[in-house]
């Protein structure tokens, strides 16, 4: 399988199979799953980078009001 030539539906089809296939405990699927979600990311983007949040503002014990 050629992982660039897939289309996008194609690709996040087969990651999501591949990686609920590591989950089940195929040893041989777990490489897989890695490639196709890498390509997956390097397509769409990282959407978990882009919905984590900044930390609020950090202060210490004894400074709190």
């Amino acid at each position: 399988m050629e992982i660039q030539e897939l289309q996008d539906e194609e690709l996040t089809a087969q990651a999501r199979e591949w990686r609920l296939r590591a989950l089940r405990g195929e040893k041989e699927a777990r490489g897989m799953a890695h490639e196709l979600e890498r390509e997956v990311r390097r397509r769409f983007g990282n959407p978990q980078a882009e919905t984590q949040h900044s930390l609020k503002e950090v202060r210490v014990l004894g400074e709190l009001p």
